[in-house]
């Protein structure tokens, strides 16, 4: 079974088009990433980056709490 390539912070946040570094790392707190741990290292699945894709960048949480405003 082939091993699944990981990838830097950096590295994802190239793929993903250029976006920050900084916004990979919130994602990962946020729980929208999931990290796999190399020694030291924080690392992404190349999985986790299809999902963030797939999903369009939305939470994998879902929507978020809070009240909606609607105009009346």
């Amino acid at each position: 079974m082939p091993l699944e390539p990981l990838l830097s912070i950096e590295e994802a946040a190239r793929r993903l088009g250029g976006v920050s570094p900084n916004t990979i790392s919130a994602w990962l707190v946020q729980g929208r990433m999931q990290r796999t741990k190399v020694g030291g290292r924080t690392m992404i699945r190349e999985s986790e980056l299809a999902k963030v894709i797939e999903d369009g960048g939305k939470s994998a949480t879902g929507k978020r709490g809070g009240a909606v405003e609607t105009a009346a």
